[in-house]
């Protein structure tokens, strides 16, 4: 069973390269009770791709959550940045 939620959201935006894409993570109890990893993916504003892994473990999901993490930091992925009133108001 899972003790604690995760998720993640990231994205990578580039202008230069006109790249705007998102990774978003999660882990979350299947029917069995064993542990999930969903991982969607693509560029900003689709729906992107899809992937599932089952674990009997959550232990062995939390790894895999975390090792996908850490690729996705060196390869220039953030949390997405909150949009401010003052941002919002000059458009």
């Amino acid at each position: 069973m899972i003790t604690q939620s995760y998720q993640l959201y990231v994205e990578r935006i580039d202008a230069k390269k006109n790249m705007a894409r998102f990774y978003a993570m999660s882990i979350e109890p299947n029917l069995f009770g064993e542990a999930c990893l969903i991982r969607r993916w693509g560029r900003i504003g689709t729906a992107g791709q899809r992937r599932e892994h089952h674990f009997a473990r959550e232990e062995e999901a939390v790894r895999l959550f975390l090792q996908v993490l850490r690729k996705r930091r060196s390869r220039g992925y953030r949390p997405k940045r909150p949009v401010r009133q003052a941002e919002t108001a000059d458009r």
